[in-house]
């Protein structure tokens, strides 16, 4: 009986040691297959992807800004990179305009002019109401909006 464990253990060993060495194969490669639905062009999908999915560059400044004099601007954004301004700029201007993202704020056209909103300060307005304000929008000097 002594003999019979001694070659069992040894068959053993002869078996794991075999089973060290043998290598498993590498999982075959799946392959995958794109379904497209072609009831939608690609192109399509990809302009709806991006519109859903695209921020506003200046979201974080939508809702309404408060001037001089009941001067105001409402920021409402649109379509990506898109925004409709509401605005009373002066005593006689009052009017709804177009803007877009732009490197350093909401870019817009009012009348013949190419304007900008930013950021700044109410110092920086040049405007005594606004002073002392910390989150502003300033469109040229003298012409400027807060909020508290």
């Amino acid at each position: 009986m002594h003999k019979a464990m001694i070659l069992s253990g040894a068959a053993a060993l002869v078996l794991l040691s075999a089973c060290e060495k043998a290598e498993a194969p590498a999982p075959a490669p799946t392959e995958t297959t794109e379904v497209v639905d072609e009831t939608v062009p690609a192109d399509a999908a990809d302009v709806e992807a991006d519109s859903a999915t695209a921020p506003h560059r200046f979201a974080d400044w939508a809702g309404k800004w408060i001037g001089v004099e009941g001067m105001y601007v409402t920021i409402t954004p649109g379509e990506p990179g898109k925004y409709k301004l509401d605005m009373q700029s002066d005593l006689d201007t009052q009017g709804s305009y177009d803007g877009s993202d732009s490197e350093h704020g909401i870019k817009f056209k009012r009348g013949a002019e190419e304007l900008s909103l930013r950021r700044g300060s109410g110092d920086e307005t040049g405007l005594k109401y606004l002073a002392g304000k910390k989150e502003c929008l300033i469109v040229k000097e003298g012409e400027g909006y807060c909020r508290d």
